[in-house]
């Protein structure tokens, strides 16, 4: 029996014991909060020395408004393939490889995609390779050969933005059905998610990635409605006017939506084009705007990382166009250059009187959907952009945005990786380009990779090759039109044949 004596020093010790005791679990439980937060507390962005690398694969920023977790980023493709493309334009390779991008071997993101992070979790946003890297072969026994800054001739932007919204309506897109997906594909790739990354996925991440996916998708309906751009062209302005300024598409007029898409630019050689009017209808003239208004079609003002833009805008300046790689007839080129600076120097040589500025739309004939989706009220809006935010020193609000008259003239140089040709990419060669409009093909292929040496283009005359099928490209469809631009039209067969002859060696 136990004694009253005994029973209260038994208390006593127990009571003065604890302290340490709640110290112990309380520092048991901390331990175990900081090896389940450890791999959130650790997660950083990825930085990369070689700048090509930077291009490729470094973040510009947009993690909190357009960053997708990277689990469900990897499940999408597996748990929703129905809204992978089929048919009109697909290419060999997995998940959204599908849509043309370009997949390196020590890379798990295709190129265009960069690690993040947002709340302590790894996240996939995109940066400027998204639109401007290109691939290029010599024939279907040749390797594709990845070339940074070129238009992304082969990517199919409008089919993935498709994608990501489509599947944020799908009932299955929720934390049961998506976490077995995504602890599966985790164990594939060798690791596993703890306890609190689950939760975090489940109850965070999960629901919000669909949220921010639902309001994209809100905000692009009107793409149902546009003809489909196919690969190496998006429709710059209008998901701009949607997203950042809350315009309502469906309340605009018709020839300001409807015909709007256009080819991705080249983006090297940035120095001597500093001053020149620059996008395809040249409404701004400073290269630093130019580059920030472009990225935000991936950020947003408040998370763009100027340090990373500024990094790849620096190696832009001066990184040189790639060179024509195939034989060069040099008797024949130099038959072509006086031709070329007779009928194009003006407007397309450096350092010519008219390279950079904006040939008005009477003159150039071109089709006028590009020129008409960019209005005055737009540019009044983008003047707020930036507000308030200095960078080194410097106020980084809009100051040059203008609308145009017509087109601008671009120099050349790199022609042979710019083609399809005109701002729509409505016309496939430079040899079709020399030609009347009536006697230009009315109907191409986009998205082939194999260049036509003797025709100066890629291959646009077949639907199916080396086990992709390729966009078939309409120039009847509101904003494909392929007139205009009558220069050399006129010139004797062989000086068309020495002109572009010449032009190889741009």
């Amino acid at each position: 029996m136990i004694s009253e004596k005994s029973s209260t020093s038994w208390l006593q010790k127990l009571w003065s014991s604890l302290p340490r005791l709640v110290t112990g679990i309380v520092a048991l439980l901390l331990v175990v909060i900081l090896v389940l937060a450890w791999p959130l507390l650790t997660q950083s962005t990825p930085k990369y020395s070689n700048i090509n690398e930077h291009f490729k694969y470094g973040s510009i920023g947009g993690a909190s408004n357009m960053g997708i977790p990277y689990w469900i980023w990897r499940v999408m493709p597996v748990m929703f393939p129905e809204y992978l493309p089929v048919d009109a334009y697909q290419v060999p390779g997995d998940g959204v490889n599908q849509f043309g991008f370009m997949q390196e071997v020590d890379h798990d993101l295709p190129i265009g995609f960069a690690h993040d992070t947002y709340l302590g979790l790894d996240v996939v946003t995109n940066n400027c390779a998204f639109c401007h890297v290109g691939t290029v072969r010599e024939s279907t026994a040749f390797p594709s050969e990845i070339i940074p800054a070129m238009p992304s001739n082969v990517v199919n932007l409008e089919a993935y933005f498709f994608f990501i919204t489509r599947i944020s309506g799908d009932p299955r897109f929720n934390a049961r059905e998506m976490m077995p997906y995504i602890e599966q594909e985790a164990k594939a790739q060798g690791t596993k998610l703890n306890p609190l990354q689950s939760l975090l996925y489940r109850y965070i991440a999960i629901p919000q990635t669909r949220a921010l996916l639902s309001v994209q998708a809100s905000r692009l309906t009107f793409l149902d409605e546009q003809p489909l751009y196919g690969p190496g062209r998006v429709d710059t302005f209008t998901p701009y006017k949607s997203r950042a300024f809350n315009f309502i598409v469906e309340d605009l007029p018709k020839k300001e939506t409807q015909g709007s898409a256009s080819d991705f630019p080249s983006i090297w050689n940035q120095r001597p084009r500093q001053g020149m009017n620059l996008h395809w209808d040249g409404n701004n003239d400073s290269v630093a705007e130019r580059n920030k208004s472009a990225a935000l079609a991936l950020v947003s003002p408040t998370n763009i990382n100027l340090d990373s833009i500024t990094l790849t805008a620096n190696w832009l300046l001066d990184l040189p166009a790639p060179k024509y790689p195939y034989a060069i007839n040099t008797e024949l080129a130099a038959q072509g250059q006086p031709i070329f600076e007779q009928n194009c120097a003006s407007c397309h040589a450096f350092g010519s009187e008219k390279v950079g500025k904006v040939t008005p739309l009477e003159t150039i004939g071109t089709d006028t959907g590009r020129f008409d989706s960019y209005t005055p009220e737009f540019a009044a809006n983008q003047y707020s952009l930036f507000a308030g935010i200095i960078y080194k020193g410097e106020d980084q609000r809009f100051t040059h945005f203008q609308k145009t008259k017509g087109y601008a003239n671009h120099p050349l140089d790199g022609l042979w990786l710019r083609a399809p040709y005109l701002h729509n990419g409505s016309v496939p060669t430079l040899k079709d380009l020399l030609e009347k409009p009536e006697n230009r093909p009315g109907k191409f292929y986009r998205g082939n990779d194999v260049f036509d040496q003797e025709n100066f283009g890629f291959v646009s005359d077949l639907a199916t090759d080396d086990g992709r099928s390729f966009f078939e490209y309409d120039t009847s469809e509101p904003g494909n039109g392929n007139g205009g631009h009558l220069f050399g039209i006129d010139l004797a067969p062989t000086d068309k044949t020495a002109l572009i002859e010449y032009m190889k060696t741009l």
